[in-house]
């Protein structure tokens, strides 16, 4: 019962967090292209085009997250939980193209052109001022989410750790958003001032490289999760510690761990077990160490031991890494 409500809770900060994003993007584009048109801002253009491409990034996220939940069946005996790492794999992807590849276009566009409006470009301002508000509240709400997920580490090294791209995507996203419009009220104000559009025109450029770059690292990320990442390594070495204790456990061999989705660890063990214990304290062994590690560890959701002698299993490591047997 506990476990169903950690993770219905974790579940709702998911989609608690993309819903404020999808809320505060779906709004603030449709207010950013009006200020473009008026004001005929490339870099409001490209912050407009920034929130269109965000809005969908949510829309996506949502579906994935919905996906990830589907119960496993004999198709996917491990369920489906690395939806939500392709899904937001397809959001660095479009990030990167769209929203980046746009953004730098228009700025190129406009230095080509150099055109601009004249006067204070108060709507854009106004506009601007709005969505850094809206902005702001999305990622407050995914920050919090971060830090009730954080390992204790520097927050970089939480952040690169997390396995969970609903939040750590988000979060990406809305602190790239936030810079980005600091960015071209820069630009607006430059150009305005110094009545000149390079200024417009690079803010806008410079929108778009920080998009690009903000997707690679999501994408690097991401890729790191959908190709099979290991779980935290002090539970591992925890459960590790758990195994060696008991007496009947001559060694523990090997431990291994994926993860399968972000909620979901696959755990499987090689055990050398004392070749006096009977095979049924094996099987009430195994039993306890499974209730305690998943007992303590929810996310463990397979578990999985190897009952095999330390020579076995050295030999059987040499053969698959291609080394002659000993």
């Amino acid at each position: 019962m506990a476990e169903n409500e950690e993770q219905g809770e974790e579940r709702d900060g998911s989609k608690a967090t993309i819903l404020a994003a999808l809320g505060a993007n779906g709004a603030i584009a449709v207010t950013k292209f009006i200020a473009a048109a008026l004001s005929g801002s490339s870099a409001m253009l490209a912050e407009g085009i920034h929130s269109v491409i965000d809005t969908g990034n949510q829309a996506m996220l949502l579906l994935g997250l919905k996906r990830s939940k589907k119960p496993a069946d004999e198709a996917h005996p491990f369920g489906y939980g690395a939806e939500i790492y392709f899904w937001s794999f397809i959001v660095a992807v479009l990030l990167f193209s769209l929203g980046a590849g746009l953004s730098i276009w228009e700025g190129v566009r406009a230095l080509l052109h150099g055109e601009h409006s004249s006067g204070v470009p108060w709507i854009s301002f106004i506009v601007l001022a709005l969505a850094f508000c809206f902005e702001g509240y999305s990622w407050s709400v995914a920050l919090r989410e971060f830090g009730h997920k954080r390992r204790g580490n520097h927050w970089w090294q939480d952040l690169k750790d997390m396995k969970d791209p609903s939040i750590f995507v988000v979060l990406c996203e809305d602190s790239a958003a936030l810079l980005g419009i600091l960015i071209a009220a820069l630009g607006l104000y430059l150009t305005w001032w110094l009545d000149h559009p390079f200024w417009d025109a690079s803010a806008s450029i410079l929108i778009g490289i920080l998009l690009g770059t903000v997707a690679v690292f999501l994408a690097n990320e991401v890729r790191k999760l959908l190709i099979g990442e290991a779980a935290d390594p002090n539970m591992v070495r925890d459960v590790t510690d758990n195994l060696r204790a008991r007496p009947e456990i001559e060694a523990v061999n090997e431990v291994r761990t994926i993860h399968v989705g972000p909620d979901h660890v696959l755990l499987t063990v090689s055990v050398d077990f004392a070749d006096d214990v009977p095979s049924q304290q094996i099987e009430k062994l195994v039993t306890e160490s499974e209730a305690h590690v998943r007992g303590k560890y929810p996310v463990i959701k397979s578990y999985f031991v190897e009952v095999q002698s330390r020579r076995g299993h050295r030999a059987m490591t040499d053969e698959t890494d291609g080394a002659a047997p000993a």
